[in-house]
């Protein structure tokens, strides 16, 4: 998965709503032949925010790499260097923005009167 998409996969799921399409294929993935429950709309979420994790974690494993081959001198290359840091940047930025919007309304549902 590149970045662009990694990015439009998380954006794609956002926070308050859940878009046409996607409802469908959540709704189609909730049940089987029998129409019993195989998974939620929350389980899809999770699995999709977790391969967003995998990617985010990967870009930051290139950056890290990318730092060590400058450093030794395997490398002159300071541009994929630039460019390997600054999709790690950004994709831990979005991360971190995501987990803020998660955990608010985490606390906003925990918050609520039954």
């Amino acid at each position: 998965m590149d970045y662009a998409s990694a990015i439009n996969s998380i954006s794609s799921l956002g926070l308050n709503q859940v878009t046409g399409t996607r409802m469908n294929t959540l709704t189609g993935a909730l049940t089987n032949e029998e129409n019993k429950v195989d998974g939620t709309m929350f389980d899809a979420f999770l699995t999709s925010a977790i391969d967003n994790l995998k990617t985010t974690n990967s870009y930051l494993s290139n950056s890290e790499n990318e730092k060590i081959k400058f450093a030794l001198g395997e490398t002159e290359n300071a541009h994929d260097l630039s460019i390997a840091m600054q999709k790690a940047s950004d994709a831990l930025q979005y991360t971190i923005a995501f987990r803020d919007k998660l955990l608010e309304a985490y606390n906003a549902i925990m918050q609520m009167q039954i």
